[in-house]
């Protein structure tokens, strides 16, 4: 069974219960008129918003914190109905948006402050101006963080959004949108766009093309990241692309293996395992292999597989039917190849589209789990001599969002931290987007940042103002 949010006959987006394969709600297709009427509503009320104080979009940034915050019990349900997050989790992520929301609200004005530069001039400096309106591209996975890590500081600086989301979580697009209704922003100034996936590279490249469009951000699949650089590109147009990645984990002889499993185990089964910047290959020094695999296996096996509206369960189901059958052949494929199954590897006897925690053993380069991306609970583990080889397996990877390193000497950490091919490093700990830091990764996992006053940067006009006297 395939389950991905399709249009039916009549032109409808339909949502599909992972767990339950039943048709959640249906929504009619956005008409090339009606395409046509929010871009141009979405630039009229960014001509209006830009022009408002900074305060005045700090206190809307922090009614949507409390709406946020309010309704996370109801959001988180209607994540777990649309792509199979399991309730705590859901909430988490609704606290999260909340978080960001407030961040910029309470630095957005030092962030957007200008800044005097010394030269022979009378007075120069650099100030910030938003773009416009942005074209927001967004997966599934984390359907509200992933959209409001960049929306929460675009509408702070003064710019405007139009979301395509993933059809399977219309549900979560259009709460969206609500929730900036009701939180006071001005009505237009964040559209949704309803499209099949069958029709986003023909609207997706027309809406890039419009005048009124002055950017665009993506986060998903490198398919579609070249796709959208490509029509930006071609238009001059400022694009940020989050691609995913296949996150290493060097775990050295000196690690606190406990720690390390039990850290490693949460990062690759947070979301099911849905997560760009989850480790997904497990680097080991041999001395410590085994003892590292028995404590993997033990922690990826500890949970509660079942129906995400069960606040005992802690894994959910893969978002779509079709997602769990292309994770499992990559792990077919992996064990044909030589790969050796320890826990999971088989798809369960249960409806839903759910797949087990699952390590595999005696990974190396030429399988599928060790050179692609996996998006499910799948850890690939290899064992390697020392560190020299650790650092050389991690860099082989075309991907470059993160890698997380685990020792006892923070010094080596860091160390080996700065040498690693990748946007973001983190020792002793799991990868995980904050606010505070800039995010995003280099190589196939895309350029550009989000987040920090970097991503708040990133869709403004930074302009040099030169005064002589």
């Amino acid at each position: 069974m395939n389950n991905k949010a399709a249009v039916s006959g009549n032109g409808l987006l339909e949502t599909i219960n992972p767990c339950t394969g039943e048709i959640i709600e249906s929504w009619r297709e956005h008409t090339a008129i009606e395409i046509e009427n929010i871009i141009s509503n979405t630039h009229s009320a960014f001509l209006d918003w830009k022009k408002t104080s900074l305060q005045n979009r700090a206190d809307a940034l922090f009614r949507l914190a409390e709406l946020l915050e309010s309704r996370k019990t109801d959001l988180a349900g209607l994540m777990a109905l649309e792509m199979g997050k399991p309730l705590a989790q859901g909430v988490s992520e609704a606290e999260k948006c909340a978080w960001v929301c407030r961040y910029y609200a309470e630095n957005g004005a030092e962030f957007l402050k200008n800044e005097i530069i010394k030269t022979s001039a009378g007075l120069s400096y650099i100030c910030y101006q938003p773009l416009g309106a942005i074209f927001a591209v967004m997966p599934w996975n984390f359907p509200f963080w992933q959209l409001f890590r960049f929306a929460a500081p675009a509408v702070m600086a003064g710019n405007a959004f139009i979301l395509k989301h993933s059809p399977n979580v219309t549900g979560c697009a259009l709460m969206i949108k609500t929730l900036f209704q009701d939180a006071g922003f001005p009505p237009g100034l964040t559209g949704v766009l309803l499209i099949s996936e069958e029709r986003v590279p023909e609207v997706s490249a027309g809406v890039i093309a419009d005048y009124r469009i002055k950017a665009v951000t993506l986060t998903g699949s490198v398919q579609a990241g070249r796709a959208v650089a490509s029509v930006a590109g071609a238009e001059v147009k400022k694009c940020v692309l989050e691609l995913g990645g296949s996150d290493p984990a060097i775990i050295l002889e000196d690690a606190d293996l406990i720690h390390a499993a039990r850290i490693s185990a949460f990062s690759r089964l947070i979301n099911a395992g849905q997560n760009c910047i989850a480790s997904k290959r497990f680097i080991v020094v041999e001395s410590v292999y085994n003892e590292f695999i028995k404590l993997l296996v033990k922690e990826m096996t500890s949970g509660r597989m079942g129906n995400p509206l069960d606040e005992e369960i802690s894994l959910g189901p893969l978002a779509r039917y079709d997602l769990r059958d292309q994770l499992h052949q990559q792990v077919i494929e992996s064990i044909a190849k030589g790969a050796e199954v320890l826990a999971g590897g088989d798809i369960p006897e249960m409806q839903g589209a759910f797949y087990p925690p699952t390590v595999l053993g005696n990974c190396r380069k030429g399988m599928p789990v060790f050179d692609e991306e996996t998006f499910g609970p799948v850890a690939a583990v290899c064992s390697v001599k020392d560190e020299k080889e650790a650092i050389e397996i991690a860099d082989s990877s075309p991907f470059g969002l993160g890698a997380s390193v685990f020792t006892e000497n923070p010094a080596r950490g860091e160390r080996i931290a700065l040498k690693l091919k990748a946007g973001a490093c983190f020792v002793n700990a799991f990868v995980r987007s904050d606010p505070r830091l800039p995010f995003g990764g280099i190589g196939l996992s895309g350029f550009g940042r989000e987040l920090s006053r970097n991503g708040m940067l990133e869709f403004m006009n930074c302009k040099t103002i030169y005064i002589d006297s």
